[in-house]
């Protein structure tokens, strides 16, 4: 049985060895991730360059995610690098600082505009809410802080409000030159960090449109806002990240099991595709296996149905990147045998189909959980058949074939969807059905005499055209 549940790994200096990054693909990476947080677009470029080189050398598809870096919120830089914060401590935040000027009692901020979003009982949050600091008062540009929580305190950590209420944009200026970059690489999918509204989905897919991208748009939900956005997030975007750090420091670490699965419900239900990310196999960034935490987070996520899990920091610097990967695959693969006595889900039975490929899509799957299928074969322009019908659980392995090469890489975060390269040429249906059974033994994907259903449409290179499902039996030559 083929793993079904994806794995997105970050880039970073530790896999920018092709060798490595090759042996990364064979070990499971669907997904390559560039965090536009951190290094100039030469080196994203270098990156992009290199995940094509290994993936043609794997022999496997791979799809690529530029992650915005969008507004963090970060302190500026101390003279000897570091301070000690002890509780009871006055420490003032103050955007007129020097970058290098801070002490124990002061720092700079990269925020103009920190005062004007906070007030005296406020709760800020510093490194990912291990320092708390209450609000005494605000003077101006400058915030008076007492310490709450201390401890040590180094350059350019991120800073956060508790419940929310960063007035800053989702996209800055670097973000909307990063993504004419994305655009012109042909990235297939771009995050927007700390998105708030659904305006900000709306934007940032209007500046890749504008830009020729034909990418699609991952929605990261990490701020209070879009927590209490989040239906409206859904009907614009298209792939949400439930990004679990600042999400967190904001909402409450409490909170983050119930609102995770809260995020991967909810978009199952608006057929949008789900990643689960942050701190998953953080261990792994010293040590080659992940603990027994780590093994239970993941294995929650994938029965929980999201659709792929992430890799960060334990990929892009970690020392065991290949082996997290794998590791990550063996868990997946695990819990999925544990999924499959409910994966049959009740979906969708009742209400009224909007489109043609859907009611298909569902009339597809409904098919294939009540029968001996082996495969589902949708041939697709888009892959949004083959999205439709992965929205379903089922152990049923879903082959998107396609001529396109952008659709090929789209589907590889989407859950159980795996992509082949096929151009239909021909208009006559049994040329085309032996043609598809021909790929399919080729690939050893089935056998004679095992059934299959294949999805069309009447016409070829109309996208959404999806009409008809037939179940074949599979037969050589």
């Amino acid at each position: 049985m083929q793993r079904r549940t994806k794995i997105v790994a970050t880039l970073g200096p530790a896999t920018d060895d092709l060798g490595v990054l090759t042996e990364m693909i064979r070990a499971g990476l669907d997904v390559a991730r560039l965090n536009f947080s951190h290094g100039a677009q030469q080196d994203h470029e270098r990156r992009i360059e290199l995940v094509r080189a290994a993936s043609a050398r794997a022999g496997k598809i791979v799809g690529l995610l530029a992650d915005l870096g969008g507004p963090k919120i970060r302190i500026e830089s101390f003279r000897d690098g570091s301070v000690q914060l002890a509780e009871g401590d006055a420490f003032a935040l103050d955007p007129r600082l020097g970058a290098d000027a801070g002490t124990s009692r002061e720092v700079g901020i990269a925020y103009d505009n920190l005062h004007r979003d906070v007030r005296p009982g406020d709760t800020l949050l510093l490194a990912d809410g291990q320092i708390l600091l209450d609000v005494r008062s605000v003077d101006g540009p400058r915030v008076e802080t007492v310490v709450r929580v201390g401890g040590e305190l180094s350059n350019r950590k991120g800073l956060n409000r508790q419940g929310g209420g960063i007035s800053a944009p989702a996209l800055s200026d670097k973000d909307r030159d990063d993504i004419r970059f994305a655009a012109a690489q042909q990235i297939d999918y771009v995050a927007v960090s700390f998105a708030r509204d659904a305006n900000d989905i709306r934007e940032a897919r209007a500046r890749l449109r504008e830009s020729g991208g034909q990418g699609r748009i991952v929605a990261k939900i990490e701020r209070h806002e879009s927590v209490q956005n989040l239906p409206a997030i859904l009907d614009e975007t298209d792939v949400v990240m439930v990004a679990r750090g600042d999400l967190g420091v904001e909402m409450g670490y409490a909170e983050l099991t119930g609102l995770q699965k809260t995020i991967l419900h909810q978009a199952r239900n608006k057929f949008r595709v789900a990643i689960t990310a942050t701190q998953m196999m953080e261990s792994m960034i010293q040590n080659p296996v992940p603990t027994r935490a780590e093994v239970s987070d993941v294995a929650n996520a994938v029965m929980d149905g999201t659709d792929a899990v992430m890799l960060s920091a334990e990929t892009a610097v970690g020392r065991y990147p290949v082996k997290a990967v794998e590791a990550m695959a063996h868990v997946i693969a695990g819990a999925e045998k544990y999924q499959l006595a409910h994966a049959r889900a009740r979906h969708r039975n009742d209400g009224h189909f909007s489109r043609t490929d859907e009611a298909i899509a569902m009339a597809v799957m409904y098919t294939a959980n009540h029968m001996r299928v082996r495969a589902i074969v949708a041939l697709t322009e888009s892959g949004s058949t083959a999205l439709w019908m992965s929205r379903i659980r089922s152990d049923i392995p879903i082959y998107a074939f396609t001529r396109h090469a952008a659709t090929s890489r789209r589907v590889t975060l989407y859950r159980g969807v795996y992509p082949v390269a096929f151009d239909v040429t021909q208009s006559d249906t049994a040329h085309v059905q032996a043609s598809i059974f021909a790929r399919l033994l080729e690939l050893r994907l089935v056998e004679p005499g095992d059934h299959v259903i294949v999805t069309s449409g009447a016409l070829t290179g109309v996208a959404g055209g999806t009409n008809s499902m037939h179940i074949l039996e599979v037969t050589r030559g």
